[in-house]
């Protein structure tokens, strides 16, 4: 469903991508992980058609992407932002925002697509006329993911779902987004600096430092701790919490 090859991203003299290639299959969810600064919302972005400032090879379920994209592709491919609060607009409701996506893509039966996409990510009616100050993270949330899903798409990118949000609400929208891919057949692109996060959406990860993929592997291979590159070995002892031993061991790996 997603191929990438060589992608290269560059902002002025910094380079944030550095020759990243992945494959995702139909249905799948892959991971990117890495500590903030790392490059992989930078991957999503480029993915997404956000930055056309990028090299390499894309394609999406089959067909090459240039810099600028079709209306096609946005209806097929949709991307769920880091905060809902500030991807979502003030002053709509959550009417709106729903509506807003099929005006823009010539939709028809707006009213019926609206419910079902509230009820699919679990808010009823009485949410649908109102304002995101309104609703609570969680909520907000899962009106951003509705956002995406109305339009029916087959890859949905995530960037850092549930990172704005409290502990317990993190289970929430994580469960409801394995949910989601399971009912409606979606492929996943996730990226998070949250190991347990990507262990528990994706069936493989890539592991991203300085712009770059230093390693790749399954979930399992993850859980059971046996990695090759010594940065992924890092990460997983800062998943771990705070230990002034593991601190103090800490290097870079520029």
């Amino acid at each position: 469903m997603i191929e990438v090859a060589a992608l290269t991203v560059d902002f002025g003299e910094t380079r944030a991508v550095d020759g990243v290639s992945f494959r995702v299959a139909e249905g799948e969810a892959f991971g990117i992980v890495g500590e903030s600064g790392s490059g992989k919302s930078t991957v999503l972005r480029a993915l997404s058609g956000l930055n056309r400032h990028w090299s390499g090879r894309m394609a999406v379920d089959g067909e090459p992407q240039s810099q600028h994209r079709t209306r096609a592709f946005h209806r097929h491919l949709q991307m769920v932002f880091q905060d809902p609060y500030a991807s979502l607009h003030p002053r709509h409701t959550v009417d709106r925002a729903l509506a807003e996506p099929l005006r823009i893509h010539g939709i028809g039966e707006r009213e019926p697509r609206i419910v079902r996409a509230l009820h699919e990510v679990g808010l009823g009616p009485e949410h649908r006329f109102r304002y995101p100050h309104q609703l609570s993270g969680g909520q907000r949330q899962r009106v951003a993911i509705a956002r995406a899903l109305i339009l029916e798409p087959r890859v949905l990118l995530l960037d850092e779902p549930s990172s704005s949000l409290d502990v317990s609400v993190q289970a929430e929208i994580l469960n409801l987004l394995q949910r989601l891919r399971r009912e409606l057949g979606l492929t996943y692109l996730l990226v998070s600096h949250n190991l347990a996060v990507v262990a528990h959406l994706c069936s493989r990860v890539a592991v991203m430092n300085l712009g770059r993929f230093v390693e790749e592997l399954d979930v399992a291979t993850l859980r059971a701790r046996r990695t090759q590159h010594p940065y992924t070995a890092q990460l997983l002892r800062a998943s771990e919490g705070y230990d002034r031993a593991a601190a103090a061991a800490l290097v870079s790996f520029d």
